[in-house]
């Protein structure tokens, strides 16, 4: 069984993803008069993870795609990423603890399920 991580630490992640969103936000404030909220932040994200089912499924020739699909596909999940980061602050998600916390509980799951299986 895997030692189960100490902490993994996303803060730099979420520090640069939140440089952006900070742009974003004055952007929206200047021709929106005011800030998405994280409901329409939500459908953005959504928007995003719908292209990236594209490019997946382009990626698996099951989709016809034109154009730089390895580099769309690097925008597309750095882009999906940035999303999960931006929402995780405004809803007041510690990222880093609940993904250390998540991944080690998967990996207590997955490894009683492997032995199990191994027996």
């Amino acid at each position: 069984m895997m030692p189960p991580e100490k902490n993994i630490d996303l803060t730099a992640a979420s520090d640069r993803a939140l440089q952006i969103r900070e742009l974003y936000t004055k952007l929206e404030q200047r021709m929106h008069g005011g800030a998405w909220s994280p409901q329409e932040l939500m459908i953005g994200y959504l928007y995003d993870l719908g292209e990236l089912g594209r490019l997946i499924m382009a990626k698996e020739d099951r989709w016809v795609h034109q154009g730089d699909l390895p580099r769309e596909l690097e925008d597309k999940l750095s882009e999906c990423l940035w999303w999960v980061l931006v929402l995780a602050e405004r809803t007041g998600v510690d990222i880093s603890k609940a993904f250390t916390a998540k991944m080690n509980e998967l990996s207590a799951d997955l490894t009683k399920s492997v032995e199990k299986g191994a027996s």
